[in-house]
């Protein structure tokens, strides 16, 4: 089955009911819908900023209770390695986070679902744009 990880931005969108945002991800069987552990600590660390939104916190912990949440392994670091090496080697760069985001998604042949298109740079990546507007 195919796997689709969300980026960050994609959930921070699902968790404010954008329209195209849900009306996508309803379109993908939740089973093969998953994130990353480091979308789990961005999310994780909006809440501790936000300490007394109790419906964020109800509603991200449902997000996370219902996803598969993805651990990291050495098969993603090593594709982390090779990720940044390439970057590094043409001159491009990625922010830290996305860099292991997208390490993460190509480790587990998983497509990553973003609005973000610094990805673009990654070689050899599934990856699917929502235009967000």
């Amino acid at each position: 089955m195919k796997k689709y990880m969300l980026d960050t931005n994609i959930v921070s969108y699902l968790i404010r009911k954008h329209p195209v945002v849900a009306q996508y991800i309803a379109t993908l069987p939740i089973r093969a819908t998953c994130l990353s552990v480091i979308t789990e600590a961005e999310l994780l660390l909006g809440l501790a900023k936000r300490p007394g939104a109790k419906s964020l916190h109800i509603v991200v912990k449902e997000l996370l209770r219902c996803v598969d949440v993805l651990p990291w392994k050495t098969s993603t670091a090593e594709c982390y390695a090779d990720i940044r090496a390439s970057l590094s080697n043409r001159g491009k760069t990625l922010s830290a986070l996305d860099l292991l985001i997208a390490a993460h998604a190509k480790s587990v042949n998983a497509v990553l679902i973003t609005n973000d298109n610094a990805f673009k740079q990654v070689d050899e990546f599934k990856v699917e744009y929502l235009s967000i507007e």
